[in-house]
């Protein structure tokens, strides 16, 4: 598999468009259709791009080795865990949070905002 094959694989994986995906790196649809089919190489400016926007492991996308995602880097949350002196709880939720997809962080993100509206309407 060629590092177009692999960022196509990713953006299916995220659920993305072509689209959606460009837009989160600053790209249209039109370069990652390019990159995809490897009629333009990926950069490793956009690689750097996509392995942070994405979570993506650097090598896995420019080499095909390892994971195609980065493990949460646990001790800089146990440092927030512990300024913050959250319960056993809250470390599951902030865990899971940031490990889930981007796509599915947005559906979360849109529960929460309407709750919060919700009880805002309500006040009043």
């Amino acid at each position: 598999m060629n590092v177009g094959e692999r960022v196509k694989l990713l953006r299916k994986e995220l659920g993305l468009s072509q689209s959606e995906f460009g837009e989160k790196i600053g790209k249209g649809k039109v370069a990652i259709s390019h990159i995809e089919s490897g009629n333009v190489g990926l950069t490793e400016t956009n690689a750097k791009l996509i392995c942070r926007e994405f979570n993506v492991d650097y090598f896995w996308l420019t080499e095909g080795t390892g994971e195609m995602f980065r493990e949460t880097p646990d001790s800089i949350l146990n440092e927030v865990f512990d300024q913050y002196k959250l319960d056993d709880i809250d470390k599951k939720i902030v865990k899971k949070y940031v490990e889930m997809k981007p796509e599915h962080r947005k559906i979360f993100k849109e529960y929460l905002q309407s709750i919060v509206d919700e009880e805002k309407n309500k006040s009043e």
